[in-house]
Order: C-alpha cells, then structure tokens, then sequence
C-alpha cells in the first residue's frame, strides 16, 4: 500500500511535464513569435488532471504516513515540502488555468506567470522523486 503514492506522483508528474510542453507551444507564439499550434482544451484538461492528482498525491502521502507510522510530517524535507512549498504553487497554478480557461482572451503576462509557476512546481517535484526515494528506502525497504 506504501507504494501506491510514489507510483501515481510519478504519473502525474510525467503528465505534468507532458502538460507543460503542450504550453511552451503557447509561450513559443506569445513570446518568440513563432509558429506554434496550441492544444488549448488538452492542456487545460490534462494540467487540472496533473496538478489535481498532484494535490491530492500530498494528502495521500500524509494520509499513509499517518496510518502506517502514526505521525505527521515525519519525512523531513519530503513531508515538509510537499505541504508547505508546493501545495500553494499547485492551487496558484490550478487557478490560474482554469480562471484562463473559462475567461478566454489575450493575454501575455499571465500565461508567463502560470507556465514559471508550474515550472518550479515540476523542479520541485523533481527534487520530491529524490527525497522521496530516501523515505522509501529508509521507512519502507528498511535501507540505511
């Protein structure tokens, strides 16, 4: 059961990344002025799936931390940067893109904002996958 948070964060995050170069089609047409087909409704759909299993990956993490070892936070940095750090770049995120989505227009500023920010959001769980490793191996596997 300890593996079912590592496996389906690391789906996501690999979505994510798929999500996030759906929009550097975007930021290559608002920016660089070159050609570029945006796959607008993909991207839209698939970054809330993303970010929203993102989200919900943090409170699945606390939740079996809490059933198996009987605490909060424990992980260190993983537990701590997860909830702390990243939930509010996820919601942030998560709203900005769906506010683009349902309020349709051109813009250039905040679509800049919304890609850095998922950006750090995919550096971060890049770093997640890292930290992470260290808690299955040493709560899980028992490896030092």
């Amino acid at each position: 059961m300890l593996w079912i948070h590592p496996i389906v964060q690391v789906c996501a995050i690999v979505l994510a990344w798929y999500v996030f170069y759906l929009g550097t089609q975007r930021f290559r047409y608002l920016h660089l002025h070159q050609n570029a087909v945006f796959s607008w409704r993909r991207h839209a759909v698939l970054g809330v799936i993303a970010l929203g299993v993102l989200l919900a990956g943090i409170a699945g993490g606390m939740i079996m931390v809490h059933m198996h070892w009987r605490g909060f936070l424990i992980t260190g940095i993983h537990g701590d940067m997860g909830l702390f750090i990243m939930a509010p770049f996820i919601v942030f995120g998560t709203g900005t893109g769906l506010y683009m989505n349902y309020r349709k227009k051109k813009r250039r500023i905040l679509p800049l904002i919304h890609g850095l920010n998922n950006l750090f959001i995919l550096i971060l769980s890049s770093f997640q996958v890292v930290t992470g490793w260290g808690v299955l191996k040493t709560f899980v596997l028992g490896m030092l």
